[in-house]
């Protein structure tokens, strides 16, 4: 009896077996014969909302899963007008519920795209987009996700969204266009959205402009995100040229919003720009960038909170402003550097305020018209060139036809110095000001830094330089200046002079060349300099060199500093206890090249006036 049940069960399970093998032979039979190509596109067109057509019957698939592979697969809108698809792809491979199509339905569990072309049309404010479909399931579940979030903006009810699933979708070698042409090519990657209300995640990499990038993107909440709702995301996007991510809390609606930590980097600033096809031209190839920060804001406005920003090898912390409301984008802020080359930071954004190139450039005021600019700087220690400076205050402003760059405060030479460049670009000329004042500084520090090779004052000093010219470039503005130069130095010396050489062959009578006199030091007990800038001379108003022996020398004439040649006058003065001067004595005359100047004795009844 025992082995009469046994034979019987595995008759019967060798039964289910076979009804299980003949289910699976006909299934293809089956599904042919229900799940016809206008039955597939039209689920297809219902989850999307495109009308969906393809080019030929599905190829039905059961082992080593059921599925349908579509060939020339065309998604377009419904009123296209004799455009062209929203998508299309050269094959479509769905993957299907075997048990529906038994019972003549369609149920999507996956979908591989390969070689998809997606065109663009619409401008978000963000990204670009296709057109809308304006109808589907997906449609309809976001406009339940708009009502949930409408019913509460600051908190929707995840619970009350639709528990449709999705699946996963892949795709293989696609492309993205729009009007001008490819925008991605080599589009590789896939969205896994296990269910309209749960999170989702992408994964792509590809090629735009030239370059492959890798993109990841997640949100708790895609649909929530869709609707105009807020979600938490995140994503990133790496590349040769630039690294960047964020995570935080996302809207997309209107002008979007943005709240949370991001970065950037990148190993080549102008790389990067070139790359990007902003309007944006960098200053110089200062090399590697890198930005963290809070970011707080919209696609019009983001405010950076937080901020570490590394440019040209110097790192500031602070807080920046970023609009793109207006035609030019602006950055204004605050920055605090605990050391700064001020030259290399500058030429990232403002290459005229950095004072490198050569005399004979153009004044390039061309950043004027991409990038408004507003920051203010600060550093324990700082350079610009081969100054050192220490505890800076400094500004620099570009907007509209208006270029400035401050020093309002810092220490250098040993003392205070200010100094600042504008640059107004308005009218057919550009006007220059340029301005510098120091107090109490190491004379013979300012003299080295200024290029003097010959003589060289030491001592304390004051100097101020105020100049004003027009031109289209530095070397015209400059032949065009107008404005003062004085100079003041206390108890000093004088090197790279011999009073008593000097002496020597002037009494000779002859011509005799400056350096025949530059051994030595004088010593000084003050020095006063006073010269009017007027079309690209320098008149000497008053140059008096008090020396030890109560003797003044006084200087007065021209120097022509575009052509670098000079005519000057002067004579010795003894000078009594009382401060009076006597008559003037060795009256001498210097001319030529101020590279290589040459000295005469001066006619006695000669005019020093």
């Amino acid at each position: 009896m025992r082995f009469l049940t046994v034979k019987r069960g595995l008759a019967a399970f060798a039964a289910l077996v076979a009804l299980a093998i003949l289910l699976l032979a006909a299934l293809p039979w089956i599904a042919s014969t229900q799940i016809v190509r206008d039955r597939i596109a039209y689920e297809l067109g219902l989850w999307s909302g495109y009308r969906v057509s393809l080019g030929a019957a599905p190829v039905l698939d059961v082992w080593p899963g059921f599925r349908a592979t579509l060939e020339d697969v065309a998604f377009h809108e419904w009123a296209d007008g004799g455009r062209p698809p929203v998508l299309e792809a050269e094959r479509l491979e769905v993957s299907l519920s075997p048990l529906a199509a038994l019972r003549g339905n369609v149920v999507l569990s996956g979908m591989s795209m390969h070689r998809p072309l997606l065109r663009l049309s619409t401008s978000g404010s963000v990204l670009d987009l296709p057109a809308s479909p304006g109808g589907g399931r997906m449609m309809r579940a976001v406009e339940t996700a708009r009502k949930v979030v409408a019913d509460n903006p600051a908190s929707p009810d995840a619970g009350a969204l639709p528990d449709i699933a999705f699946g996963t979708v892949e795709f293989f070698d696609g492309r993205i266009v729009d009007a001008e042409g490819d925008v991605v090519t080599s589009l590789r990657g896939r969205v896994v959205w296990p269910s309209l209300n749960r999170g989702a995640r992408l994964v792509a990499t590809g090629i735009w402009r030239g370059e492959n990038v890798a993109v990841e993107a997640s949100a708790a909440s895609p649909l929530i995100l869709i609707a105009g709702g807020s979600t938490a995301v995140s994503a990133s996007l790496k590349s040769a040229l630039v690294e960047a991510g964020f995570e935080g809390t996302a809207n997309l609606s209107g002008d979007a919003y943005f709240d949370g930590p991001a970065k950037i980097s990148s190993p080549s600033i102008r790389r990067m720009l070139e790359w990007s096809r902003t309007r944006i031209a960098p200053g110089a190839a200062i090399g590697a960038m890198s930005v963290a920060s809070r970011v707080q804001g919209n696609a019009r406005r983001l405010q950076l909170d937080q901020t570490t920003l590394t440019l040209g090898g110097n790192t500031g912390r602070g807080v920046l402003d970023l609009s793109f409301a207006d035609a030019v984008p602006a950055i204004s802020g605050t920055l605090a550097f605990d050391k700064l080359d001020l030259r290399s930071f500058l030429m990232a954004f403002t290459p005229a305020a950095s004072g490198a190139g050569s005399i004979h450039d153009r004044i390039d005021t061309a950043f004027s018209d991409q990038l408004s600019l507003d920051l203010r700087l600060s550093s324990a220690a700082a350079t610009f060139g081969a100054v050192a400076l220490t505890d800076v205050a400094a500004s620099t402003q570009v907007k509209g036809n208006l270029a400035a760059f401050d020093i309002s405060d810092a220490t250098a030479f040993g003392g205070e110095v200010q100094a600042g460049l504008r640059i107004d670009g308005a009218g057919g000329e550009k006007t220059v000001e340029m301005r510098l004042m120091a107090s109490n500084v190491d004379a013979l520090a300012l003299a080295k830094a200024a290029g003097a090779e010959r003589l060289l004052p030491q001592g304390r000093a004051s100097v101020s330089v105020m100049l004003k010219g027009t031109g289209d470039d530095w070397d015209e503005a400059m032949a065009r200046a107008e404005g003062s130069v004085t100079a003041s130095l206390g108890q000093g010396a004088l090197s790279g002079f011999d009073l008593a050489r000097f002496r020597a062959l002037w009494a000779d009578g002859g011509f005799f060349p400056l350096s025949e006199v530059a051994g030595g030091t004088l010593p000084l007990r003050g020095f006063d300099f006073k010269a009017r800038v007027s079309g690209g001379v320098a008149r000497i108003e008053k140059a008096d060199v008090q020396l030890e022996q109560q003797m003044t020398v006084s200087v007065a004439g021209i120097v022509h500093y575009v052509g670098q040649a000079l005519a000057l006058s002067g004579y010795f003065a003894p000078v009594a206890q009382d401060g009076t001067r006597a008559p003037a004595q060795m009256p001498f005359f210097v001319g030529g090249s101020w590279n290589a100047p040459f000295v005469s004795p001066a006619a006695a009844d000669y005019s020093y006036d």
